[in-house]
């Protein structure tokens, strides 16, 4: 008798959570969270960039995790390669940063990345599509696949990104901005 109540305790137990889980407004924040939400905003506001575009990038690139370095040098939460990160301190005018802060600081690895996300907006005339190819390829080879008639530019032909990289990174970041913005009701 007690094996079958402590089931059904279990059982209720089970039911209880999952409710709550379902009906809580944003249980899917739990699948999909936002770090360093603080800085993120900051930086967006101060650079006028969509802060949910730089939290999906940040989280395909690294998914919110510091210290990273890729095998090609890219450096830390968004993944900057050093020579674009001395090119946008220059242009930019901001604090030098030396490369170590850059990869183990959060704030100054997110001010930098979006400055340079902002700077391709306005390159790219705010196609958004376009900004994250460039991102992940450089806007030289965007550019060209442009100009030479080999992608249109927007998000519905993600498919014919003549690169098989930038073309998956395109597609991981719009996913989870896509989600982002449909978890969260703001930023």
């Amino acid at each position: 008798m007690s094996w079958l109540r402590k089931k059904r305790v279990l059982l209720m137990l089970f039911l209880g959570f999952t409710a709550i889980l379902f009906l809580s407004t944003n249980w899917m924040s739990l699948f999909y969270p936002i770090h360093y939400k603080n800085e993120i905003r900051k930086h967006s506001i101060t650079y006028e960039m969509d802060p949910f575009l730089v939290a999906a990038i940040i989280r395909v690139e690294t998914n919110f995790k510091t210290g990273r370095e890729s095998r090609k040098g890219a450096l830390g939460l968004m993944q900057l390669m050093p020579d674009t990160a001395k090119w946008a301190l220059e242009k930019a005018k901001l604090p030098d940063v030396s490369l170590d802060e850059l990869k183990e600081e959060p704030s100054a690895n997110i001010e930098l990345g979006t400055w340079y996300l902002s700077s391709l907006s306005r390159q790219f005339e705010g196609n958004r599509t376009a900004v994250i190819a460039a991102y992940n390829a450089g806007p030289g080879k965007v550019q060209r696949w442009l100009d030479d008639g080999d992608w249109d530019g927007t998000e519905g032909s993600v498919k014919d990104i003549p690169f098989g990289e930038t073309r998956h990174y395109v597609q991981r970041v719009i996913y989870y901005y896509n989600q982002y913005t449909e978890i969260y009701s703001e930023f």
